[in-house]
């Protein structure tokens, strides 16, 4: 842990109910992490991608996880087209053959709260999905293209094979 992020740290007293300390510190011990300060601030943080997810005006970074029957052709074609439908969204998808001619994708995704809601309620109306799982995190991915950046690097190329 580098200084910088030391004196971002705040301490913060909480009183729990002994029997929550025991639980909290069997999956610290679990998990096998330094402190309880480490696994609490994760279950903030969870909690608050959490909350986020229900605010209109929020962006959010995640996956879906898509479980379905493997042997419906109809349903992958289905998958694509919605992915096609929610291009500003959808990053990259990641497709696995599961066992019982089951299949499992997981979608990177980024966007408005409502949007990733509507892809996920959207995936769920495709006949043979089976499972749908959004997991959502406040921290977003840096921008991947700039518009403007690309012409310049176009510029820069074709300016250098002039030379």
């Amino acid at each position: 842990m580098s200084e910088d992020t030391v004196h971002e740290l705040a301490r913060l007293s909480v009183s729990l109910p002994s029997e929550l300390l025991a639980e909290l510190d069997a999956m610290v011990s679990e998990r096998a992490l330094p402190s309880r300060s480490q696994m609490i601030a994760e279950l903030i943080r969870h909690a608050l991608a959490e909350h986020n997810e229900g605010r209109a005006d929020a962006v959010l970074a995640g996956t879906v996880t898509v479980i379905y029957r493997a042997d419906r052709g109809r349903v992958r074609q289905a998958l694509g087209q919605l992915q096609t439908t929610y291009v500003q969204e959808v990053i990259s998808s990641q497709h696995v053959l599961l066992e019982d001619d089951q299949s499992l994708e997981v979608l990177l995704v980024q966007g408005p709260s409502p949007r990733l809601k509507a892809l996920c309620d959207d995936l769920r109306k495709v006949r043979g999905v089976q499972q749908i799982k959004l997991v959502t995190t406040t921290a977003l991915l840096p921008p991947l293209h700039s518009h403007g950046a690309a012409e310049h690097a176009g510029e820069t190329l074709s300016s250098r094979a002039s030379r």
